[in-house]
């Protein structure tokens, strides 16, 4: 990246965690193509560095990400259309072998509402809007989100979301179970790289990644299929190249902090099922 190209995603490491944060000045953090290329990179960039065990996810400023740039929509109802080709499926966060908290601090819809639900656990700010947008610009539900939805909150409030396209803030959100804290505005941020700390200090890298592959795969998966990997995942992680287990043994009986290793490059996980390519 030269020094005249505008960085839409900030690194930040500290601790064993890494918070990207989405920003784009004056769009209030809109996506657009050089933000999602910035991103998934440092998603890239984040699974292959041995500092970070959790990743945070935010917006910069009071806005999380309020779905597609509205130049890139106005493209996009226009004769050409949008330009899917050559892109990441959005879904590409669910392989990265390390857990992911979305600090949901202002406006998130769209696309943006796509990148906090396919992080594990969404801290969401007072004051702060969710909307899936779609059924107000005349398209249909994106990225699999009529997938989603309906596993996350149910049939009928993902419908109620998806139909009505309307606001949602940050307490029906986690009533209805969209997100599982609420914090005030100033704070939110903080508490999820708190969160994001107990996880790289207290959790097995190696147990983290296999856990994370679990439970998106096997929601595409039934009963059986889901204990097959289970079996064929801890045979494997019994293995002697695996100084997880013995280390976790040990501090539960010696009443002390964990001290794992951090997760090796090329360490094999769970499948996953594979994605639509755009």
């Amino acid at each position: 990246m030269t020094d005249a190209a505008p960085i839409h995603v900030h690194y930040d490491v500290d601790g064993g965690v890494c918070t990207l944060t989405l920003d784009s000045p004056g769009r209030r953090n809109a996506w657009n193509p050089a933000m999602e290329q910035q991103y998934f990179a440092a998603l890239d960039r984040a699974a292959a560095d041995g500092e970070v065990r959790a990743i945070v996810l935010t917006g910069a400023g009071d806005s999380f990400c309020p779905g597609l740039d509205s130049v890139r929509l106005e493209q996009a109802a226009g004769p050409v259309g949008l330009r899917l080709e050559g892109r990441r499926s959005q879904h590409y966060p669910l392989t990265i072998p390390k857990p992911m908290i979305a600090a949901i601090n202002g406006p998130c819809a769209g696309i943006g509402l796509i990148q906090a639900l396919v992080c594990d656990v969404r801290f969401m700010a007072r004051g702060a809007k969710l909307s899936t947008a779609y059924a107000k610009l005349g398209i249909p539900a994106e990225y699999g989100l009529s997938w989603l939805l309906p596993r996350m909150i149910g049939v009928e409030h993902a419908l109620d979301l998806l139909l009505s396209a309307r606001r949602v803030d940050a307490e029906e959100a986690q009533r209805i179970g969209l997100v599982s804290r609420v914090c005030d505005a100033g704070d939110v941020l903080a508490q999820a790289q708190a969160y994001a700390h107990l996880l790289a200090t207290g959790s097995s890298p190696r147990s983290m990644a296999a856990i994370r592959r679990q439970v998106w795969g096997d929601l595409s998966r039934d009963y059986t299929e889901a204990n097959e990997l289970w079996l064929r995942t801890m045979v494997r992680m019994n293995m002697p190249d695996n100084p997880d287990f013995g280390e976790g043994v040990s501090a539960m009986v010696q009443k002390r902090a964990p001290r794992f290793a951090p997760l090796p490059d090329g360490y094999e996980l769970p499948e996953l099922p594979p994605f639509v390519p755009q």
